[in-house]
């Protein structure tokens, strides 16, 4: 797997605290979509070739939610806008040790450090799995994403164009472990009030009436 190009880290000036919802087999349409909407270089960035729509669709439906975890952010519209894949490694799917990361942020959430948000939620929780390493494979090109990395603490090993980071994860902690329960209740919360708002909105629009159906003069004869 591969970074998808965000132009931020961590530490930059526009970074904010963004909800991380895990995504499950039914949301597999919305990623997919998500995807697909990505053009021929954001797909090269984010899968290290030009991905066809039929790739994309094999890779969504060959994606493993009872084995790896997958993450998402939606907007208000519930739209999925980023997404991140943690695949886990090795032949012993009960206690990997190691864990492969891709993501991929649509362009109009650029520049927000979605992406640092991702790699971040997904560390974490690979950390309180008992995960030691996190392996990270990038286009050479791709050095806002080796940013995010190196800043992180990973090592990266550069060969032509293609570069490989590995994050050496610490144990899990009591302080780890609780801030993965609220980072799964704040999502849960606020992907609630968006569910709720679009409802609300669904029945505005509901009993608004028709354009043009308003009252008419009553005009005598």
């Amino acid at each position: 797997m591969t970074f998808q190009n965000d132009r931020t880290g961590p530490s930059a000036a526009t970074f904010r605290w963004c909800p991380i919802r895990s995504l499950a087999p039914r949301h597999r349409a919305r990623i997919l979509t998500h995807l697909q909407a990505l053009d021929e270089a954001d797909r090269h960035l984010r899968f290290g070739y030009a991905a066809s729509d039929s790739h994309i669709g094999r890779y969504v439906d060959q994606l493993d939610f009872d084995r790896d975890e997958v993450y998402g952010v939606f907007n208000r519209r519930l739209e999925l806008v980023a997404m991140a894949h943690l695949a886990y490694l090795g032949q012993d799917t009960r206690h990997p040790t190691s864990a492969e990361f891709g993501v991929s942020v649509l362009p109009k959430l650029r520049g927000r450090g979605i992406g640092a948000r991702l790699f971040e939620r997904a560390a974490l929780h690979a950390r309180n799995q008992g995960i030691d390493t996190i392996i990270i494979h990038a286009l050479s090109e791709n050095r806002p994403m080796l940013h995010i990395v190196r800043e992180a603490g990973a090592l990266i090993e550069t060969q032509g164009p293609e570069s490989t980071a590995r994050l050496k994860l610490p144990p899990e902690d009591v302080g780890s472990q609780l801030q993965e329960i609220l980072e799964i209740q704040a999502a849960a919360f606020d992907y609630g009030i968006k569910v709720q708002a679009r409802q609300v909105g669904h029945l505005l629009d509901a009993l608004r009436p028709p354009a043009g159906s308003g009252p008419q003069d009553r005009r005598s004869d």
